[in-house]
Parts: structure tokens; C-alpha cells; sequence
């Protein structure tokens, strides 16, 4: 079997709704959860944050020719996890593999998958995936279902996402004047890779196989940067080899209104605030990565 272009790894929890359960585990623990899905495995669960989004990318197999595989990864026992299982056979979903790991991290098996991104609503594990290197993100819970077409249309945030926090640093530390003064200093200078920077060179050879016009997959960049900060990130993508089919400098506006107006199937922040917002409109993934997400 050829290897996929694609590789997505989604958590239980981000591709269907298990509030009930998870409230459950919360207040009675681990037996009583365990009795709570066995006893109702068979009952379907409902969709999740991310359940549009995967259904659409499992579309593309069928009349796009682009390759995409779905994993599933579960904190989950095997036993536990059959409902889960179950309700992917009731919807129709072609997802055959899966870990389910028993409450150990599943980033573990992200690289033996080949996945070139995880998609959950543990933060904790989120942010697993990213200190491995792995791009990751934690779906709003509330997000909004993201358009119906036949393209699936990914948008980004810039700093701490695509690109290191180098510059947001500065930004934090010593303002905007310093910042821009900066960026405009260093406009030759590539900026450093973000944990999406592999996921987006992913998408890009994907991209490279058609025409524009024909292309299946679709990128934003909706940053709040503007000019005269926007130089150094079209000369990095530009280093990168990475081609983008829209662009948002922004210069700090709120990003929901420009995202409706694009079409993204989902969004990638490192600024909850920010992710919150765009959940009214679009699929919201937190990127809890860089200065604005301290560890404690």
C-alpha cells in the first residue's frame, strides 16, 4: 500500500462529543467509566469538534485523487474505546487504525503512524506532541462547522505557528516600535521553523501536483502582522519553497470576519484568544506554543 500524503491523528475526544463520558471518569473514576461506555456501546456518540473536518478530508480519497488516512489515537483501553470504533463503522468512516493506549501519551506512535498532525481537546497531550516535535493542536470545543465545497482550505497564524516566536518575543518584551524596527532589519533573514512548518511543506507537495485552479487543498496565511513586517515572512515562505494561496496582514484586526470570507475548514493560533474568537465561524485548533503559552 502506498504511502499516504496525508497522515491526520485525531483523538476520541476531538472527533466525537464525550462530554457525558468524560464527566463520568471525572466523578466516579476509572471502574465506573469503564461500565459507563461498555454498557452503551453501542450506542453512537455524537459528533465532535473535528467530525466535519476529518469527513471532509476522508471526501478527498474519493474525488480528488489526494491521498489522506485518518488514525485514530485514544487514551482510551481497547475495551473502552469499542464505542468509539463502533460509531465510526455507524457513520461510515474509513478509519482502520488506531492506538489506544490506556492513558499513556499517544504522541508515542505518531512517528511509527508517519501522522503529520494530531488534533485532540487534552491540551496535556497537545502539548506532548508539540515538545516532540510533532505539529499539534488542541480543537475548540464549540468550534463551528466549517464550510461545505469540495476544496478543504487550511488557514494559519504566523508567529509561534508556522514561524518560531522569535519576533512575537520581541514584540512582548519591548513593543511594537522594536519589533518592526527589528523585522525590517532582518528582512533577508529566513525566519526560524514553528512547529507547523513540516505540516505545511506537507500540504505544499501535495499542492505542487496540480494546477492552481485545480488544487483540492488551500492555504492561508491570516497574520496579524502588516507592513512593514510583512517583507520578512513572503521572503521566508519564498526560501521555504512554499506557496500560500491567500495572504492576510491584518495589522492586529480581529481575524473571524476575514476567515468566514476565506472559506477555512480550520484555523491555527497560538493565541487562544484569538482561537475563540475565529470558533464562531471556522473549526479552531490552539497551538499552545511559544511566549504567549508559558509553562507553569
Amino acid at each position: 500500500m502506498a504511502q499516504p500524503q496525508l497522515v491526520l491523528a485525531i483523538a476520541s475526544s476531538a472527533l466525537f462529543d464525550l462530554k457525558e463520558s468524560d464527566g463520568v471518569f471525572r466523578r466516579e473514576g476509572i471502574d465506573a467509566y469503564r461500565d459507563y461506555q461498555v454498557t452503551r456501546e453501542k450506542q453512537v456518540l455524537a459528533p465532535g469538534a473535528a467530525f466535519s473536518l476529518v469527513e471532509k478530508l476522508l471526501g478527498l480519497n474519493a474525488h480528488s485523487g489526494v491521498s489522506v488516512e485518518v488514525i485514530l489515537l485514544s487514551r482510551n483501553s481497547a475495551d473502552t474505546g469499542l464505542r468509539v470504533f463502533n460509531s465510526i463503522q455507524d457513520y461510515g468512516l474509513d478509519i482502520r487504525r488506531a492506538a489506544f493506549t490506556g492513558g499513556s501519551p499517544p504522541y508515542r506512535y505518531m512517528r511509527p503512524f508517519g501522522c503529520h498532525l494530531f488534533l485532540s481537546m487534552n491540551p496535556i497531550d497537545v502539548v506532548d506532541a508539540l515538545d516532540n516535535g510533532f505539529a499539534a493542536a488542541s480543537v475548540l470545543e464549540k468550534s463551528a462547522t466549517g464550510p461545505v465545497g469540495p476544496k478543504i482550505k487550511f488557514a494559519f497564524d504566523g508567529d509561534a505557528v508556522i514561524f518560531s516566536d522569535e519576533a512575537e518575543r520581541i514584540y512582548q518584551a519591548e513593543g511594537l516600535e522594536a519589533f518592526a524596527a527589528k523585522e525590517r532589519a532582518a528582512a533577508d533573514d529566513p525566519l526560524p521553523r514553528g512547529p507547523f512548518a513540516g505540516f505545511l511543506n506537507c500540504v505544499q507537495q501535495i499542492q505542487a501536483q496540480y494546477e492552481p485552479v485545480d488544487c483540492p487543498v488551500e492555504t492561508a496565511l491570516v497574520t496579524a502582522r502588516s507592513a512593514p513586517a510583512h517583507e520578512r515572512v513572503i521572503k521566508t515562505l519564498r526560501s521555504w519553497g512554499i506557496r500560500l494561496d491567500e495572504s492576510l496582514f491584518l495589522g492586529g484586526m480581529d481575524k473571524t470576519e476575514f476567515l468566514a470570507a476565506y472559506g477555512a475548514d480550520i484555523f491555527f493560533d497560538d493565541q487562544a484568544e484569538h482561537c475563540h474568537l475565529a470558533s464562531r465561524v471556522v473549526v479552531s485548533g490552539h497551538v499552545p506554543h511559544g511566549v504567549k503559552n508559558p509553562r507553569s
